[in-house]
């Protein structure tokens, strides 16, 4: 399988286990679509960057960074939702670095 193929899969179970919580919350569905496609896309950005650290850290920096935007977004209505979003993306963030560099060291 491709590299594109492999990190776009990866991506996609990053954002299934992301939006499992926020459906069992019952959040709005433009909300999980959005996250699911967040990581869909940071599984492909998190393969194609190399960056001299160690995967799991080029992982949860990218992803914290990337998640940056819409924590100021969230923030305005629900300042409570800050800490979720940030511990998702460290631990999602490192499972992608990790997992996409098992497939390309």
């Amino acid at each position: 399988m491709s590299k594109l193929i492999i990190s776009l899969l990866i991506g996609v179970i990053a954002g299934i286990i992301d939006v499992i919580p926020m459906l069992i919350q019952k959040l709005d569905k433009y909300a999980c679509i959005s996250a699911f496609i967040h990581w869909m896309v940071l599984g492909i950005i998190i393969s194609y960057i190399d960056l001299p650290m160690s995967n799991w850290l080029k992982g949860i920096i990218i992803a914290v960074l990337s998640a940056l935007p819409i924590i100021v977004i969230v923030a305005k209505d629900d300042p409570k939702s800050i800490l979720p979003i940030l511990i998702m993306s460290i631990v999602l963030g490192a499972f992608v670095g990790i997992t996409t560099g098992k497939f390309y060291e």
